[in-house]
């Protein structure tokens, strides 16, 4: 499962999503994920589930990889599922037991909010698949420059944001580290009841913590041995600059997110609306 977790992750390719300037990715990441609570049909979730195949494609990132970033919030996406589908009570009633009844709007809700979430989690997982933190983090810090107006620590929040994508993928490899370790010496990860795979989580937490809080140490001298000072004053090694093809990012990503409102809103809502 830990090997399974692959948020934050750089996948190296040599594509079009790749080579588009960071601060274009994240505005069109954005834009994507709002457009999917923008539209009410089956005709704007055919039109999403398109451009999304698409933009995969152009990456070059492996369906199979993608997929298997969704293993870990299977247990949220069902939570998610049963929620809505026992708790919405509009429609014909298909099924009914005990406290427990399924509506057909219940059914439909429960169905378009899952394949919202692995839309909106595929989405903003090619983000970091196709820019390495480096680049997220200057592109963080030019989108959000302007705060800097009214004090906001602009290139502080963004260099907390880059510590953190990185240590993602080393903690997660130190956590599959230390469950090896552990199994080893005969740690029981999976039997027992709730309270029980609770404590047998403590062999495992304790000497993570300790890594962690290393590492921080360690990343912290390093950058004074630097001298780094903060933002104030520093230039960039490669500046970022707009070229053609970002421009036309932001061209066929507003072009998306005007067809998929129009068509998603304009068709007949009562024979599509969940």
């Amino acid at each position: 499962m830990i090997r399974d977790i692959t948020i934050g992750q750089y996948y190296p390719a040599k594509s079009m999503i790749h080579r588009l300037d960071p601060r274009v990715k994240l505005v069109c990441t954005l834009l994507y994920l709002v457009s999917l609570f923008m539209f009410r049909s089956i005709s704007g979730y055919l039109i999403a589930t398109l451009f999304l195949a698409a933009v995969i494609r152009i990456s070059r990132v492996p369906f199979s990889f993608i997929v298997r970033g969704l293993k870990p919030i299977v247990m949220l996406l069902m939570i998610t599922v049963l929620f809505n589908l026992f708790l919405t009570r509009n429609g014909e009633v298909l099924f009914h037991a005990w406290i427990f009844t399924v509506t057909e709007g219940g059914l439909v809700t429960a169905v378009y909010m899952a394949v919202r979430l692995i839309y909106l989690i595929i989405g903003s997982s090619l983000m970091t698949f196709t820019t390495t933190p480096n680049e997220l983090t200057d592109g963080i810090e030019a989108l959000l420059h302007p705060l800097n107006k009214i004090h906001v620590p602009v290139h502080e929040v963004a260099m907390m944001m880059s510590i953190a994508l990185r240590f993602i993928p080393i903690l997660l490899e130190e956590t599959d580290k230390i469950m090896k370790a552990q199994i080893a010496r005969g740690a029981d990860f999976e039997s027992g009841n709730i309270i029980q795979r609770a404590k047998s989580m403590i062999p495992l937490l304790v000497p993570l913590f300790v890594s962690a809080f290393r590492r921080a140490n360690d990343l912290a001298m390093a950058m004074e041995a630097r001298c780094y000072r903060g933002g104030e004053g520093r230039t960039k090694m490669k500046p970022l600059r707009y070229k053609y093809r970002d421009y036309a990012a932001y061209i066929v990503m507003i072009a998306y997110v005007v067809l998929v409102v129009a068509v998603g809103r304009m068709l007949p809502l009562h024979v599509w609306i969940f």
